[in-house]
């Protein structure tokens, strides 16, 4: 179990800021957990559990208690009947990984996912998605160190509650309190059918596409995301900052009558795109207090020059004001913050 003091969060997440975090824990393997909780337990510290920081806010003040880095890898097929797999990731093992590994055999489920940033492990937590597909279609189920039981235990799909970037495990009250080490899911072999969401639609009518498979799916997936998506290694940012505004039916209604696109699902589960509010606000390319709403997606904010969680908390105020102004939506922000 390696511990290391003073870390700054700058350094463990992708939009570069942060003072520095009191200990920094890297979870190797799944013994480690209980020995890391039972350190921060005796030192009397929060715990705060961190994968590859892609979706995660440091603050100035850092963090006084212990941050565990989730570094458990490896991928296993559980079991390959018909046209069902059961596929299991170990939650520190890349996200793009476990898609890559799961399209190269033809399986469908999570393809349109490709090259999100991020482990296993944060993909249940937020209930990740990305053209229509999300985490919870597929998850079965996932191992994790329950703290407040000091012992390992499995919660099934029916029990994690699982909505729009949410899950139990994203609950304030469940803060710290499940280390997830594994995650089971199942796929199927098939193809998403069309129409797409617009970005993919659009690639897919430019190049004359008709291969819907699980690898081609993917190989246009990050087409699209490379041509509008920054690098974080290249360009300080933290993915899609704010979460897309849900309407019920009689809101959706409502936005139509203005001019407002909404995408329409069952349920009421009615989605606004704020990076289309944030461009009618004409705020792509603009810079605030050193962070750039990006030209390419503009639910994209980039770390241009920004050197504190003060400038970009000023940034966004602005940002979420203009909105306000404009559209009368409150826009929520994505990335967690280490606190």
């Amino acid at each position: 179990m390696k511990i290391r003091e003073n870390v700054p969060l700058s350094e463990l997440t992708t939009m570069r800021l942060g003072g520095p975090a009191r200990y920094v824990i890297e979870i190797t393997e799944s013994r480690e957990i209980a020995e890391a909780y039972k350190f921060a337990d005796e030192k009397d510290l929060p715990v705060f559990i961190l994968g590859s920081g892609a979706n995660t806010i440091g603050r100035d003040d850092g963090y006084a208690g212990v941050i565990l880095l989730n570094c458990l890898r490896g991928i296993e097929i559980i079991s390959e009947q018909g046209d069902s797999l059961i596929l299991k990731g170990m939650g520190g093992e890349k996200w793009d990984d476990f898609v890559a590994f799961s399209t190269e055999r033809g399986y469908t489920g999570i393809e349109a996912m490709s090259a999100i940033p991020g482990t296993l492990g944060a993909a249940p937590v937020q209930n990740i998605g990305a053209y229509g597909q999300e985490m919870a279609q597929v998850i079965e189920s996932v191992e994790v160190y329950n703290v407040d039981k000091g012992a390992i235990e499995t919660i099934p799909r029916a029990e994690m509650e699982m909505g729009y970037r949410a899950s139990i495990f994203n609950r304030p009250e469940n803060k710290g309190k499940y280390f997830i080490i594994s995650v089971i899911v199942k796929l199927v072999k098939g193809s998403l059918k069309p129409p797409f969401y617009t970005s993919l639609q659009r690639y897919i009518d430019e190049h004359n596409e008709t291969d819907f498979s699980p690898a081609n799916i993917r190989q246009m997936v990050m087409a699209v995301r490379a041509a509008k998506l920054p690098d974080p290694a290249v360009e300080a940012s933290s993915g899609s900052f704010f979460k897309n505004i849900l309407l019920t039916d009689a809101e959706a209604d409502a936005a139509e009558a203005i001019g407002i696109p909404v995408r329409r699902s069952a349920g009421g589960m009615n989605k606004v795109n704020s990076g289309w509010l944030l461009e009618e606000c004409g705020l792509k390319g603009r810079v605030f207090h050193g962070m750039r709403v990006s030209e390419k997606a503009t639910l994209i904010l980039i770390n241009d020059a920004a050197k504190s969680y003060a400038d970009l908390d000023a940034a966004l105020r602005e940002i979420r004001q203009l909105v306000h102004e404009k559209f009368g939506y409150d826009l929520e922000q994505e990335p967690v913050e280490v606190c």
